[in-house]
């Protein structure tokens, strides 16, 4: 997140849909670590961890991802073999271009009221209770 507000998001290469940078961590590193890793490998910018946001769970396939606020630190923008754009989206931006399982992770981590956890099918987002 930069101080204007705006959210890095990337156009994954492989199905041409906007995301949030992540990925899968390494067995010997860190959540905290693989964040910054995987931000610089997908966008070019480099990124300082702030602070875990929100706690997500795909019930359909049993992936549990954690996002984290960050803050760039440094780096330009920069596509990647997995990236074919890489920008920075308003809030607004961010829930016209992103299906709402991936929109709602960086929409948390604005609101200040984390960490959020929260499962979907994939698709859309399953009611807690």
């Amino acid at each position: 997140m930069r101080e204007d507000g705006r959210l890095l998001a990337i156009r994954r290469a492989d199905n041409g849909t906007w995301e949030l940078p992540g990925g899968v961590l390494e067995l010997d590193e860190t959540p905290e670590a693989g964040v910054v890793r995987e931000v610089l490998e997908e966008t070019g910018v480099q990124v300082e961890v702030d602070e875990l946001t929100g706690v997500y769970k795909n019930t359909t396939r049993g992936v549990v991802a954690l996002v984290f606020r960050c803050k760039p630190s440094g780096g330009a923008e920069r596509t990647s073999s997995e990236s074919t754009a890489v920008e920075w989206l308003t809030p607004d931006e961010v829930s016209e271009r992103m299906a709402e399982v991936y929109a709602i992770r960086l929409l948390d981590a604005l609101d200040g009221n984390g960490p959020h956890v929260r499962s979907h099918d994939g698709k859309r987002l399953i009611p807690a209770g």
